[in-house]
């Protein structure tokens, strides 16, 4: 049976109390007692039994259909005993029995009723700023989630809740007023890096064994509450704080090329989340010995001077910037921009072998147009000027090296075999000395 249908039907199996006292106070002196209109039972069996005395009592109410104007204590306390009432009779029915599972369907249905008295509805604010939180309310009524500040479920169907746009910070209205953590966005807009020693803790006693966030008391021993150490920052944190929640640490790929997933705190959870695809790793200055280690590195690192070579034959041809070849690399800008920085997720990505698979695909299908589908891109080939043989030369062909004062492109052999400079720095040399005799 669906909710609603068995809503509808404890509404109509509902007693008013006053028909309710008659009943067990007896029918006064010369007065008929009232006469009632048969209704379908939800228990079988008759009312006078004690038990189904007993659950009358505050069960039967219409706890359902709120009044006009506001709820007073009165209405929580009854609230209250009915549910209690109902936890004992659960207990008191046969196991797995239809009364049973009714009653089991009419305590969380008390409770329901209880969580909202408790927290009403109110017309909250479709948006609210604070600590540079940016939260949205949320409308979805059946997605079960948790509160990052108190750590209890979000009952969407009976409570309001937000969500930062920006960190992903979920929260109940009526928690959103103890926040103290400042959204994490904020932090990776301003200062963009990473943590880049191994889990530097500092102890709890210069934490004086309080959390690190919400500085509520903690102890290793769990009490009055267990301290949890975050493997990203190395801090100790209350179970509220910290969750037990599992992320990739900087610090370890970069120094150990480790990439088992550690226990963090919830701060630092989205913070890494958020700066995930941020290329803000140097690796040539943090760690250029990872390059001798790791030979996926250094396949990377080729591929990307490539298309940085590739890169000038795209932006000056018409043909290229119509297909929007480079828009292929749009996940990750940085590869057209530089050949040393990283984001986390390229060294994941690299460790996996799934970025030398794209990668590669994307360089091959580049080359493809430079040299064979493009006849603007093929003329602003080379010639090697040391040997005059061979075909069209290109600056990310494997076979070829590059001059780093003039660009010009010779075979690899001839350019390290010949003893003299290169052909065009000397031409160009000379020019510049003959303009210089002219002007005199």
């Amino acid at each position: 049976m669906e909710y609603d249908e068995r809503l509808a039907l404890f509404r109509q199996t509902r007693l008013n109390p006053f028909d309710r006292g008659e009943e067990e106070d007896g029918p006064q002196e010369g007065k008929t007692p009232p006469q009632h209109e048969s209704r379908p039972e939800l228990f079988s069996g008759s009312r006078t039994h004690s038990s189904d005395r007993t659950m009358d009592l505050g069960l039967a109410e219409d706890h359902f259909s709120r009044p006009v104007g506001s709820f007073v204590a009165s209405d929580i306390e009854q609230l209250k005993l009915a549910i209690e009432e109902c936890k004992k009779l659960i207990l008191e029915l046969p196991e797995n029995s239809e009364r049973q599972k009714d009653t089991v369907v009419k305590l969380i249905h008390l409770r329901l009723k209880l969580q909202e008295l408790k927290d009403p509805e109110e017309d909250e604010p479709n948006l609210r700023i604070l600590l540079e939180h940016r939260f949205s309310k949320e409308k979805s009524k059946s997605v079960k989630q948790t509160c990052d500040k108190c750590s209890a479920i979000i009952w969407g169907l009976i409570q309001t809740w937000y969500t930062c746009t920006g960190c992903y910070y979920r929260c109940h209205s009526k928690c959103m007023n103890l926040i103290t953590k400042p959204c994490v966005r904020s932090k990776v807009s301003h200062q963009s890096e990473y943590e880049l020693s191994i889990c530097p803790e500092i102890g709890l006693d210069r934490q004086d064994y309080r959390c690190a966030e919400c500085r509520t008391p903690i102890s290793l021993r769990g009490v009055p509450s267990e301290a949890r150490q975050c493997d990203y920052t190395g801090q100790y944190y209350c179970s509220t704080c910290h969750w037990n929640d599992t992320a990739i640490i900087p610090a370890r790929v970069i120094h150990n090329w480790e990439f088992e997933s550690r226990k963090v705190c919830r701060s630092s959870l989205r913070y890494l989340a958020l700066m995930m695809s941020r290329p803000v790793l140097k690796l040539k200055e943090i760690n250029p010995l990872l390059f001798n280690f790791v030979e996926e590195l250094v396949e990377i690192r080729k591929l990307r001077q490539d298309i940085l070579l590739m890169k000038p034959y795209f932006i000056t041809c018409k043909e290229a910037m119509e297909a929007r070849l480079l828009l292929q690399l749009q996940d990750r800008q940085h590869f057209v921009e530089n050949d040393d920085m990283y984001s986390l997720q390229d060294l994941i990505d690299i460790s996996s072998g799934r970025l030398s698979c794209s990668l590669t695909e994307i360089h091959t299908t580049f080359a493809k147009h430079i040299k064979l589908d493009c006849e603007r891109c093929q003329a602003k080939g080379f010639v090697c000027e040391l040997c005059k043989e061979g075909d069209i030369l290109f600056p990310f062909d494997s076979h070829t090296s590059v001059c780093h004062d003039c660009s010009a492109v010779f075979h690899r052999d001839c350019y390290y075999d010949n003893s003299t400079t290169c052909p065009r720095c000397a031409r160009m040399t000379e020019r510049k000395q003959d303009e210089v005799l002219e002007c005199v």
